[in-house]
C-alpha cells in the first residue's frame, strides 16, 4: 500500500493506476464504517484510494478540529487489511496553501439543519471534494449514509457542476445496540455512551410510525419526546425531510428521511433513517 502526501506526486501516480478507481474520502481515525466503504470501493474498482485528511475549513471556530482524533498508523494498518492500494494524507498547506482563495458552495441543499447548525460547514466539506475529486479523478466515490445531508450536497455538487463521477453511498454502520458508527463517539464518557443509542430509539419509532400511517407531524413530536425522556441527551433539532433536498416534508408518500441531532455533554450526534424503505 503506498502512502502519498504531496497533490502532484498523487497526479502522477493516477496515471499509472488502473481503472476504475474507487475514492473513499475519510478524516481518519477509522471504524468499521470507513473498512465498510473501503470494503464495498474494493468489490466495485481496480484501484482505491482513500484519502486521510482532516479538513481545517468544514469546521467552526467553536468546533473541535485540534481535538479531532488522530491515529495516522492504526488507521493504515486497518486500510491495507481491507485492500487499499493508496493512501492519500496531504497536509493542510498542500490543499490550501497561503494564496488559496477559491471556494465552491452549494445553495439550497445546505440551507438547514447541519448548514444552519454549523454555517460554513458544507462550504468546507463541497470545497475539499471538489479538490479530492479533481485531484484523484476517481470513477467512483464512496460516502456513507449516516452523514446524510452531506450526501446530499455532495450528489448536487457533482451533477451541476457535470462532474465525471459516481457516489456511491452505502449504508450506516452500527453498533449492536443501534448507535451509529462515528469517529466522534469516542469523545463520548461512559456515562454518555450508555445513552447515545437514543437516536437511534427515537429512530425505529419513527419508522414503526411510518408504517402504522401516522403524519409527519406526529412523527416529529413522537422523536422530539423519546429523545427528552433521556436525561443526558440534548435535542438539536429532529426533522423529516427529502432526502435529495433536505427540505421539510409534511408527505410521506414519497422519499422521505428522518433525521436528528443531539447533545451529550460536548459531544453531538447525528443520524437519520429512510421512513420510505
Amino acid at each position: 500500500m503506498e502512502i502519498v502526501r504531496e497533490v502532484d506526486a498523487l497526479k502522477a501516480r493516477r496515471a499509472t493506476w488502473p481503472g476504475p478507481v474507487g475514492l473513499v474520502p475519510t478524516m481518519g481515525y477509522l471504524h468499521e464504517g470507513h473498512v465498510e466503504l473501503v470494503r464495498r470501493a474494493r468489490a466495485e474498482n481496480a484501484t482505491v484510494v482513500v484519502s486521510i485528511f482532516v479538513n481545517p475549513t468544514q469546521f467552526g471556530p467553536s468546533e473541535d478540529y485540534g481535538r479531532y482524533p488522530r491515529a495516522f498508523e492504526r488507521d493504515c494498518a486497518m486500510l491495507e487489511a481491507a485492500g487499499t492500494d493508496a493512501v492519500f494524507s496531504p497536509a493542510p498547506a498542500a490543499m490550501y496553501p497561503e494564496t488559496f482563495s477559491s471556494w465552491v458552495v452549494v445553495e439550497g441543499v445546505t440551507s438547514r439543519l447541519e448548514g444552519a447548525s454549523r454555517p460554513g460547514h458544507f462550504r468546507g466539506v463541497a470545497t475539499v471534494c471538489n479538490k479530492l475529486f479533481n485531484i484523484v479523478n476517481p470513477t467512483r466515490a464512496y460516502f456513507g449514509q449516516k452523514d446524510a445531508q452531506q450526501v446530499a450536497v455532495i450528489q448536487r455538487m457533482v451533477r451541476d457542476l457535470n462532474m465525471n463521477l459516481d457516489i456511491v453511498v452505502v449504508p450506516t454502520v452500527r453498533e449492536a445496540d443501534g448507535l451509529a458508527m462515528s469517529s466522534r463517539n469516542s469523545y463520548l464518557s461512559a456515562e454518555h455512551r450508555a445513552a447515545a443509542p437514543v437516536l437511534y430509539r427515537a429512530l425505529t419509532v419513527a419508522r414503526a410510525m411510518r408504517r402504522e400511517g401516522r403524519d409527519a407531524n406526529a412523527i416529529r413530536l413522537k422523536m422530539a419526546e423519546v429523545v427528552r425522556a433521556e436525561p443526558l441527551a440534548v435535542l438539536d433539532y429532529v426533522s423529516i425531510v427529502n432526502p435529495s433536498t433536505f427540505e421539510e416534508t409534511e408527505s410521506l408518500n414519497g422519499p422521505s428521511l428522518a433525521v436528528l441531532a443531539v447533545r451529550f455533554g460536548a459531544t453531538r450526534l447525528i443520524d437519520n433513517m429512510r421512513l420510505d424503505e
